[in-house]
């Protein structure tokens, strides 16, 4: 039994916390469902993504092959890598229900790589088809970033969710309805202590 003294405004205040409960109850499932869409969404596009980059690390595994066939894989250990120096990361910030997006991409030209002391077209072939990776593998970070953010946020408004409707909406309601009940009986008290003064 609750503390609280019965009366019609005390009734009233409960209605009102109850009604307001369950429309943020009614806002948070709504957003659970728009957290998953979206979570959808950006595993759809990651798939893609992946798939792509699949194709291009399979041309780079070959064209890698290729140079060690020629080289050895010492050769092609010591072969000069691509220079990054001039290439940057840009970000592209977004915002769906507080959860912050990221859109990345490598912007810029790679720098001419030093010269190699025995070339050949293999070697370059593996240099250019790993430097395709690289900008594939910067969309898929921003992508891994997204879908962490908005897993979390999920699951912090599930759990809010779950305790509004397991937890303080029945709560509210036993208190709702032993307040009311206790009213009810003091009013037919009261009642029945007028008829009986009469």
């Amino acid at each position: 039994m609750s503390d609280i003294t019965p009366t019609r405004s005390v009734v009233i205040a409960l209605k009102d916390e109850r009604r307001t409960m369950r429309e943020g109850y009614a806002f948070l499932d709504e957003k659970c469902l728009l957290l998953a869409g979206a979570m959808l969404a950006e595993v759809r596009r990651f798939d893609a993504l992946r798939e792509a980059l699949r194709v291009l690390q399979k041309e780079a595994l070959r064209a890698l092959e290729a140079a060690a066939a020629r080289h050895g894989l010492h050769g092609v250990q010591c072969y000069p890598a691509a220079g990054t120096a001039p290439l940057a990361v840009r970000t592209t910030r977004r915002s769906l229900l507080g959860v912050a997006l990221l859109e990345a991409r490598l912007e810029g030209v790679a720098a001419k790589a030093e010269p190699a002391a025995n070339p050949s077209p293999e070697a370059e072939a593996a240099r250019t088809s790993f430097a395709r990776l690289l900008p594939k593998l910067v969309e898929m970070a921003a992508m891994i970033g997204n879908l962490e953010r908005l897993y979390q946020e999920y699951r912090r408004t599930a759990r809010r969710v779950r305790a509004l409707q397991d937890v303080l909406l029945p709560e509210i309601d036993a208190t709702l309805y032993e307040v009311e009940t206790r009213l009810d009986e003091l009013e037919q008290d009261e009642a029945l202590w007028v008829r009986l003064k009469r």
